[in-house]
């Protein structure tokens, strides 16, 4: 893991580990390292899944523009999956849990952990490959209480499309059948993290990545990847679980040990010589942010269909991805008078309302036409332009005691807490400075004030101790609320000024 992160930092080649501890597999890494290889893994075939999501934006296009598009009809046809009756490469030799790769992350991880794992399951009654669910849902494969070889723990987060599935299968008396998949075609995998409309399979979406269709078989009642490298079957327990984690997550921290579902293993199958596909994460960037990266560019011309006046948004991956959202919108309500935050209030609560967007902590949302230079990739340009016209009397809107990210610890209990908008509009209401307000004094524990950027200071404040901390907070309003701060409107209290100012990334 440690190999892997040097290798990625210094933006180097993909990685295969020949001779893996404690196993008889290799392992690759890195593959998706940098935007530029990603993009190449996929260049025959990103070109043509653009355009198919196109036509699904405007289907008019095809009869416009019939030869950007001749093409479409065949992507569509790879998106079928196709049946394989015998013969299945998955299937060429049998394996262990305690065989496969046990690679740990980070030194406070609970285990090891299958971290590109696509984890496949179907409605209960339901062998119809077009109902099933693909989702990356972390796997843990070894330690806490789980019975080694024979119990994996599988954690999956709010807004999942397994938890569906999970749900009906608790209403029936079927078991609880999954199976995982790990490397095979890189699109595969891709094809597990993309957010596609409840109710598409994203086996159909890994087939036209792919450029070929996605192709399984059955082993009993079990759902195999042909392709796969590896492929991981059992059976969820109703019912039962076991505590899961900690686990280095690519928020920069631990996501902490949490009871989750128990898989009951079946069988372990692999390919002639299979590879262990594997990454690492931590603080963005990382490995994974070339998967947000190639999203943003496919899901960029869906965003006006799906969220109706919305131009364009940003899931930031240095915040790491949920806890931040930039989003655009069109601002029409009221033309004839002076304008202010409206339609855009109606977007931002479309946005927080539907799909992954809706695991967004802090929604910034601006409206277009007030600069042509906005957009949302050019993140201090985008804070600096809402930091001039937001006005934090009118702005500000809270949501709380809703569902929040799994992975967010700020709230009241787990999955429990608050998110906010900020949503601005109109012309500039001042302008921003990297100049204190002059005699400015500091409460005692709060030092060290230093720029991130023109109109955002950072302030040094004591440890953070639980609510006894929310008068320290208190305390330093009442302390500067006498000064100027025109010119400065955020203000960020944090135990390491000094870092947060260093860059914007570690702002974000």
């Amino acid at each position: 893991a440690e190999v892997h992160r040097r290798v990625f930092d210094a933006q180097g080649p993909a990685l295969l580990f020949e001779r893996v501890k404690g196993s008889p597999f290799p392992a690759v890494s890195n593959l998706y390292g940098t935007f530029e290889r990603t993009e190449f893994l996929f260049h025959r075939t990103l070109d043509r899944v653009r355009r198919v999501i196109e036509l699904k934006v405007d289907p008019t296009n095809f009869l416009r523009r019939p030869f950007r598009y001749w093409s479409s009809p065949f992507t569509a046809l790879s998106a079928l999956p196709r049946r394989q009756w015998f013969g299945l490469p998955v299937q060429y030799g049998e394996t262990t849990i305690d065989q496969l790769p046990q690679i740990k992350s980070w030194p406070m991880d609970g285990g090891a952990f299958i971290t590109l794992p696509q984890v496949c399951t179907l409605p209960p009654g339901s062998t119809q490959i077009m109902q099933s669910n693909l989702g990356m849902y972390r796997i843990q494969l070894s330690g806490n209480d789980y019975e080694a070889g024979r119990e994996i723990g599988l954690h999956y987060q709010l807004h999942r499309g397994i938890g569906v599935h999970h749900t009906l299968y608790n209403a029936s008396d079927e078991p609880f059948r999954a199976s995982i998949f790990v490397g095979g075609p890189p699109a595969h995998a891709f094809a597990a993290i993309m957010p596609l409309p409840e109710g598409l399979s994203e086996l159909t979406f890994a087939g036209m990545l792919a450029g070929r269709r996605f192709r399984y078989g059955w082993d009993r009642a079990f759902l195999l990847s042909a392709d796969a490298d590896f492929v991981i079957t059992g059976t969820i327990r109703k019912g039962e679980k076991k505590m899961e984690g900690p686990f280095g997550d690519h928020l920069g921290y631990y996501s902490l040990a949490h009871e989750f579902p128990v898989m009951e293993v079946d069988k372990v199958y692999h390919r002639k010589d299979a590879i262990w596909h594997f990454t690492v994460v931590g603080r963005p960037p990382q490995e994974d942010s070339s998967f947000g990266y190639l999203i943003h560019q496919l899901v960029e011309p869906l965003t006006a269909q799906e969220f109706p006046g919305v131009q364009e948004i940003n899931a930031v991956d240095a915040a790491g991805v949920h806890p931040l959202l930039l989003a655009i919108g069109s601002e029409r309500y009221m033309p004839f008078r002076e304008r202010k935050p409206e339609e855009i209030l109606t977007q931002a609560n479309h946005l927080l309302g539907k799909g992954q967007t809706s695991l967004a902590k802090f929604l910034v949302i601006a409206a277009a036409g007030d600069d042509p230079q906005l957009n949302t990739h050019d993140i201090p340009f985008f804070f600096r332009h809402v930091l001039e016209r937001v006005d934090w009397r009118r702005d500000l809107h809270f949501q709380t005691k809703t569902t929040i990210d799994t992975l967010d610890y700020s709230g009241s209990g787990w999955n429990a807490g608050s998110k906010v908008v900020i949503a601005c509009c109109g012309p500039k209401l001042r302008e921003l400075r990297s100049e204190l307000p002059p005699h400015l004094q500091l409460p005692n524990g709060f030092r060290e004030p230093r720029f991130v950027q023109p109109g955002i200071l950072a302030v040094e404040a004591p440890a953070f101790k639980g609510e006894e901390s929310y008068d320290d907070c208190h305390r330093f309003a009442r302390a500067v609320l006498p000064y100027d701060w025109t010119h400065i409107p955020l203000i960020v209290l944090t135990d390491d000024s000094g870092f947060l100012a260093a860059d914007f990334q570690n702002f974000l």
